[in-house]
């Protein structure tokens, strides 16, 4: 397999000895000019490997992740939870340890690299290490991101096709047959390692390596320049790398007292030592559900199964007799449930004393660090709103006039995949980085990706020629000069003053489909004024009112992480208007997978897609958006978003109908009784056949069009055996569309109220399900009071109905 990393040994030998085994990787802190769409064209004839997988911590098939059993009465065998890192893992946690330093007659250098030397250019590290005026802080953080370059592997990768080219040929032609034997054995094994490769490169390439660095400057009298200024970097694949700070700080201290390679092995071997086994893998939906809950215990039973996994593995090692184990019974481990499952309680064993560690549970795309969103939002908004100043008007950025919020600019140049550069004059390097990886996260929202790949959250002047070759950059400077080059970005984000310019070199916006399309039917595309008085001013894009509320839950202290949740709707509800505007002007969206599938009325119920009150709200919606949509649809996170969702679609629980539509048009219509009665029925359908045999399933109290009848339901549909796992992820995707962030269970408790008993009846078997499973007891706990009285009215009508037939 090739390693992104190259392979090291654990103790203190250097890996000059397998330097000429296997060529050591080289590292860039720009991406590659080899772009994986590049190397994709020149291959043309292999057979494609897409949809591929999100870059996500997540489990491969969100239908078969492995749920607690004690949920559900049953005989069957437990099931094992697989951990995130298991303890076996050969993959470390910390991949390098790098230490730089400032010399007053060579510059930044670096020091020591442990366990071996990172390929590259040592320059650029040390250069990265070592921000501008660091030595007028005492302390100062940076973050930046390795690339490996793949140009090396590629033409090696093309080598092994062209032999094995040659080699068909031959075995074709009959030519040397005992060649061809020995070639078709070498063929074998060079294609295991071109499939193992390829796995490992992921969709968008191959995996970043984070680093975190600390710099300290001690003041000294007796050296040329007064102070010493040393750095300490770890590199990990992590993009929660903002855990080792207080180790880094420790270390650091360590190093300057003892500047040896030793100390560098000390802090290695405590970081890798870390043991992270018991934090069980979470699917794609159960990732989604805990990020938008806040109870402490959602998914605890998760942790309690690892537990008990990992205490009946020690009973069983310890039943087996060992020559080296002593007689007695060695100490028992304790182990004990986080208090707070959002995050796994660890500890790092640093020179004899332990250090407390919090590692994420669940990880979205493009999250990287502690960043916090609600800072980043106040640096921007709290000048906009004392005294708001207009923008140059843009298509693409200012999508509600000159007075459009920043934050929302900011988005919209995300989204389009525009330069951007975050600016802090006379501040700390970490505050321009914290900016950089706020504003990736805002945009992906944990849905979009793209971002983070071509962020830099820290550079400086003598990197700018390769930084001006990457397309839509996100770079973070304290450097005043670049805010006198508006060519070299097209909007500037200045942290100091808490303002945003565009630049007037930035590339104008050519007309597109979607505008003349809207402009044909008389809707005017674009021409919303907004004043700086919000007040009155038409927003038809619904951001200055979004914005309004945003920072109203902010000022409420409402928290971090209801503000992504927040920003998370924000971008789905993007996503969907955009699927919406692709069928209205186009005929048809790539954003839309499966629509044939669910308009066929499998469930008794038709339709996909965001749900408007009416025609006319929807076109003015639609055309509010047309520019920033079509500036999207050419970026890479629109064409990474429809790889996502090829693969969401082929794992998805239930296929045969969208549930986000049918519960927006009980959000958001006047329906009658029957429509909303077709709903009510086909939610709780699909969610009953999920948990029963296939040859059950057959009938149904819903008459269904004879076109349904090969439809995608879980009763036909080859895919899906239902079950109680089946049942349990049928139940987490509803979840989904309804976080408790938004309405909860609300609207479907609503049907408690419906005139037709047999409604009723289904949506009381529904919320039961909802009510035994490990993330559903959570929103009926948050469920209002008259409704579960209501649902308790109408399970006694039940009972006494059942005794009235008997």
């Amino acid at each position: 397999m090739t390693e992104v990393i190259a392979p090291r040994t654990n103790g203190t030998a250097s890996t000059a000895a397998q330097s000429g085994l296997q060529r050591q990787p080289s590292f860039s802190s720009f991406p590659s000019s080899r772009s994986p769409s590049a190397v994709s064209s020149r291959n043309e004839g292999r057979k494609p490997r897409s949809p591929q997988p999100p870059m996500v911590l997540e489990d491969d098939v969100s239908i078969d992740s492995s749920a607690d059993s004690s949920l559900y009465p049953t005989n069957s065998r437990r099931a094992l939870l697989r951990s995130q890192y298991p303890a076996n893992s050969v993959e470390n946690h910390v991949e390098y340890i790098l230490v730089a330093s400032f010399d007053i007659d060579r510059g930044p250098v670096l020091e020591h690299q442990y366990p071996g030397a990172i390929s590259g250019d040592e320059t650029m590290l040390a250069e990265l290490m070592l921000p501008d005026q660091a030595h007028e802080r005492s302390q100062d953080w940076t973050t930046f991101f390795l690339h490996k370059d793949t140009t090396a592997e590629e033409e090696e990768k093309e080598a092994r096709r062209e032999r094995r080219r040659k080699r068909r040929r031959r075995k074709e032609g009959g030519e040397d047959g005992d060649d061809s034997v020995a070639g078709a054995d070498e063929d074998e094994s060079e294609g295991d390692l071109d499939s193992e490769s390829e796995d490992e490169m992921g969709p968008d390439g191959p995996p970043l390596v984070y680093v975190l660095n600390l710099v300290n400057t001690i003041l000294d009298d007796t050296k040329k320049r007064g102070a010493v200024v040393k750095s300490m970097a770890i590199c990990t694949r992590h993009s929660f790398l903002h855990i080792y700070k207080p180790l880094l700080l420790l270390a650091l201290q360590e190093y300057f007292k003892a500047p040896t390679i030793e100390t560098l092995e000390i802090l290695y071997s405590s970081l890798n030592a870390m043991d992270l086994s018991l934090l069980p893998k979470l699917s794609n939906l159960e990732t989604f559900v805990l990020q938008a809950t806040d109870a402490k215990d959602m998914f605890v039973e998760k942790f309690e199964q690892m537990i008990r996994q990992r205490k009946a593995e020690d009973a069983e090692r310890l039943s087996v007799p060992s020559a080296s184990s002593p007689s007695s019974d060695p100490k028992r481990k304790t182990f004990a449930v986080p208090r707070d499952t959002h995050e796994f309680e660890s500890k790092v064993l640093y020179k004899g004393v332990p250090v407390p560690i919090k590692v994420p549970t669940a990880l979205s795309p493009e999250t990287v660090g502690d960043f916090s969103l609600i800072k980043l939002i106040q640096t921007f908004s709290a000048p906009h709103a004392s005294q708001p100043q207009p923008f140059a008007l843009h298509p693409h950025l200012t999508t509600s006039g000159a007075y459009t919020h920043p934050i929302i600019v900011l988005v919209n140049a995300l989204l389009t995949q525009k330069r951007i550069m975050f600016i802090g004059y006379q501040r700390p390097s970490s505050e321009v980085a914290q900016a950089v990886l706020g504003a990736c996260a805002l945009a992906s929202g944990g849905l979009l990706r793209g971002f983070v790949r071509h962020a830099f959250p820290y550079t400086d002047l003598s990197k700018v020629n390769d930084l001006l070759k990457v397309p839509g950059f996100i770079a973070g400077v304290t450097n005043p000069a670049f805010s006198y080059k508006p060519e070299w970005w097209d909007l500037l984000c200045d942290l100091p003053t808490g303002r945003m310019k565009i630049s007037n070199k930035i590339e104008n916006a050519q007309v597109t489909d979607g505008q003349m399309f809207f402009q044909s039917q008389g809707i005017p595309v674009g021409v919303y004024q907004a004043g700086p008085d919000s007040k009155g001013a038409v927003d038809p894009t619904g951001d200055t009112q979004f914005m309004e509320q945003l920072n109203q839950s902010i000022a409420n202290r409402h928290g971090e992480n209801l503000i992504r949740a927040k920003w998370r709707s924000w971008v789905l509800k993007f996503t969907r208007i955009a699927a919406a505007f692709e069928e209205t002007v186009y005929g048809a969206s790539a954003l839309y997978i499966g629509s044939h599938e669910t308009d066929v009325g499998a469930y008794g119920v038709q339709g996909h897609g965001y749900v408007w009150p009416d025609e006319a709200t929807k076109m003015r919606e639609l055309a509010a958006n047309a520019h920033r949509i079509e500036g999207w649809r050419s970026t890479r996170s629109y064409f990474s978003f429809i790889q996502d969702l090829a693969w969401h679609w082929e794992k998805r629980p239930v296929r045969g109908i969208d549930l986000h539509h049918q519960h927006d048009k009980l959000r958001c219509l006047k329906l009658t009784q029957d429509q909303s009665a077709a709903i009510y029925l086909a939610l709780g359908r699909c969610v009953e056949e999920a948990g029963i045999p296939t040859s059950t399933t057959s009938t149904s109290s819903v008459d269904l069009p004879s076109q349904a009848s090969n439809s995608l339901t879980i009763a036909n549909d080859p895919d899906r055996q239902p079950g109680e796992q089946l049942q349990y992820d049928t139940i987490l995707q509803l979840l989904c569309v309804i976080p408790e962030t938004n309405s909860g269970l609300f609207y479907l408790s609503l049907g408690l109220f419906h005139p037709r008993q047999d409604v009723r009846i289904a949506v009381v078997k529904l919320l039961e399900r909802i009510m035994e499973h490990a993330a559903g007891r959570h929103f009926w706990s948050s469920l209002g009071r008259f409704a579960k009285l209501a649902f308790y009215r109408v399970k006694r009508e039940e009972v006494a109905k059942s005794k009235d037939e008997k």
